[in-house]
């Protein structure tokens, strides 16, 4: 009997599961909601592009999510024992890089840089390098074309050079004060296994650095110097000080140190898995496999396939990018997703607080929408509140909600912004699958899949597609201690370790046929109104849109 523990590192808070290795009983599991800033995150009033993030809240998850997993496994499962922890997996957001010393420091740490919000960790959903990102963007194609091939054609605000070099152009003094920057994926491995003293020596995740750095072992690795000095020769002489080689979640990033061992009651010497972030250990996790596309929905959603790294694959403009081992060993992985899903329900709740705290709750709001047929609502919405990270890849793109009347509800307008992912999410299916790879079925994990059946219904008659749930509520915590398992040599691959310890719900959501005819005639005029705001040097006109849209609400109201 053997039992991985699971570190899942999410956009507000942080997550353990403890895992039977045998057969996947999770037995037990704790939450610490970061206490910095607003649900976690420092924000800017004065900037809606800031989002930064506190680093010691992520140590401070490690204690007291592992000790309070311990607890309730303890008292949950006869069988469990602490001595019986034989591996842990790790899994953050990303790309969040942050400014660390020469011993592994994070700066913001220091007290010369107490309450300097650019010497802590820049969340994923930090967009304030939008004007890098566009430039390195340029300078690539022009360049370096072959960088861009592999991420989808251009590169995001939300990744890791855009914001180094965002950094050392408004804050020189974090900048210079840093001897390297690391994804905090790596940092939290490191610091497990003690290996954060020494960065040059920490194991990189092939996940982030091929998804969000351009690394690709088919140049040498990361940008070369040359191509970095036509960003900023200090970018340039930053390359020495980051890394050379990556490694896979098959592989150990180090043991866990007999000091952390000792604070949480675990054996030392245990194995760390190398980590990945949250949502390509999500699709380890839901049991990703060539021909199933795996959806994380969470705050923003993550799109994640995989292909056999021995098959010729084509380049996928508008994903963020393809990487040979960034999710399973001997396939490459396929990342795309919306910059923002759970996150545009929440605004519309929290923020425009429609009804109140009562009727304008996410569960009423729900119910109420959930009494109304495809286009009676009369509405269409845009789901670029936080940008468009796939296909088009641009984050000065904003939200958008048109056909309101005077008579227009708060629960239509809740109905048409889930319509809106949904819509969202069949133009990144219908991408991938014109570049060749099928999808064959869709799992579907994270809270909203989890808990609410109306939003997985409308996916289902959007899509035209099944749409499967994962058998854990916890999925990418799930997928770290799968990876947590195999690299202890509990299984000897991740097929057989997904074969025992991941699956499905019984529950399957299946199109229906009425409403999936209504909402192909509604997709139209989303895709006109995509293409239209979205694709520079469009000839599309918009005159046709709102009156489509009230002969569709009539219709529905017939």
């Amino acid at each position: 009997m053997s039992y991985v523990i699971g570190l899942d590192y999410g956009t507000n808070s942080v997550r353990c599961l403890i895992v039977n290795t045998a057969n996947g009983e999770e037995v037990g599991t704790s939450i610490y909601e970061y206490e910095s800033g607003e649900s976690g995150i420092v924000l800017d009033a004065g900037d809606h592009n800031v989002a930064r993030q506190n680093p010691s809240d992520y140590i401070r998850g490690i204690e007291l999510t592992i000790k309070g997993a311990i607890a309730e496994a303890i008292s949950q499962d006869k069988s469990f024992g602490a001595d019986k922890v034989i591996g842990i997996g790790v899994d953050t957001t990303g790309s969040t890089p942050m400014p660390v010393t020469e011993k592994g420091v994070p700066l913001s740490m220091l007290p010369a840089y107490k309450g300097n919000i650019n010497a802590m960790a820049w969340l994923w959903k930090d967009h304030t390098s939008y004007k890098e990102a566009a430039r390195i963007t340029e300078l690539a194609a022009a360049h370096r074309p072959e960088y861009l091939a592999k991420c989808g054609g251009i590169y995001s605000s939300e990744w890791f050079f855009s914001k180094i070099w965002h950094c050392l152009n408004v804050d020189q003094q974090v900048f210079m004060g840093a001897y390297t920057w690391v994804e905090y994926c790596d940092w939290i491995t490191a610091v497990l296994s003690g290996t954060d003293v020494t960065p040059d020596k920490m194991v990189r995740s092939r996940c982030a650095a091929g998804h969000k750095a351009f690394y690709n072992e088919q140049w040498g690795g990361l940008p070369d110097k040359e191509f970095l000095a036509m960003l900023d020769p200090r970018l340039a002489d930053l390359r020495d000080r980051l890394y050379d080689t990556t490694a896979a979640v098959d592989s150990e990033a180090g043991k866990l140190t007999k000091e952390w061992a000792h604070k949480l009651g675990l054996p030392a010497g245990i194995p760390i898995a190398v980590a990945a972030f949250d949502c390509h250990l999500g699709a380890i996790g839901a049991g990703v496999a060539p021909g199933t596309m795996v959806k994380v929905i969470g705050t923003s959603t993550c799109d994640i396939m995989v292909a056999d790294s021995k098959s010729e694959l084509a380049d996928i403009p508008g994903v963020c990018g393809i990487v040979d081992g960034s999710v399973l060993p001997g396939y490459f992985g396929i990342e795309a997703g919306q910059s923002a899903v759970g996150d545009i329900f929440n605004w519309f709740v929290n923020y425009i607080q429609p009804g109140g705290k009562e009727d304008g709750s996410h569960v009423s709001l729900t119910k109420k929408a959930a009494g109304l047929k495809p286009g009676q609502s009369g509405l269409l919405a845009l789901d670029w509140n936080n940008g468009n990270r796939t296909i088009l890849v641009d984050q000065l793109l904003t939200g958008l909600l048109l056909g309101q009347t005077l008579h227009t509800r708060p629960e239509e307008i809740y109905l048409a912004l889930v319509e809106a992912t949904a819509f969202g999410a069949l133009t990144i299916i219908n991408r991938i699958e014109e570049y060749g790879v099928k999808i064959k079925e869709v799992v579907n994990c994270g809270g909203i899949a989890e808990k609410n059946p109306m939003v997985m219904q409308i996916y289902a008659d959007i899509c035209n597609r099944e749409m499967k749930v994962s058998r854990s509520a916890q999925t990418c915590a799930l997928g770290s201690a799968i990876a947590a398992a195999v690299v202890a040599g509990a299984y000897k691959d991740f097929s057989s370790a997904q074969k025992a310890m991941s699956g499905v719900k019984d529950v399957v959501y299946k199109p229906n046929p009425a409403n999936v005819k209504v909402y192909a005639r509604l997709y139209k005029l989303y895709k006109q109104l995509h293409d239209g705001f979205g694709v520079a040097g469009n000839t599309i006109s918009m005159a046709g849109v709102m009156k489509e849209l009230l002969d569709i609400k009539r219709q529905a109201n017939q």
